[in-house]
């Protein structure tokens, strides 16, 4: 029975760690540590054909859906599926390891 109590109590403690508040997502937190917004962002063309925001500072990327101001995606047409275009390790100054 105490077993069971135990499990139970392992198992609450790490359902509530998962509710912890998330960093601040705009701000780069590694060895060359900047604001995001003094990194250029490119496009990637996902295999549907959607864009989304990417961003590469050699030792960290960042991605995120490329939406319209009511929340849909944007499918633009910028490329084609599975490319990139733009400036998108702009600003970095780290280059990427090989």
């Amino acid at each position: 029975m105490n077993t069971i109590r135990t499990v139970a109590i392992l198992a609450a403690l790490g359902t509530l760690s998962a509710c912890a508040v998330p960093a601040d997502k705009g701000r780069d937190r590694g060895i060359d540590s900047k604001d995001l917004s003094q990194l250029q962002a490119g496009i990637w063309i996902d295999p549907n054909g959607c864009d989304h925001w990417i961003i590469d500072d050699g030792l960290e990327g960042y991605m995120d859906v490329r939406r319209d101001r009511y929340g849909k995606p944007v499918c633009s047409g910028a490329g084609a599926p599975n490319t990139v275009v733009g400036p998108f390790k702009s600003g970095s100054s780290f280059p990427d390891p090989r």
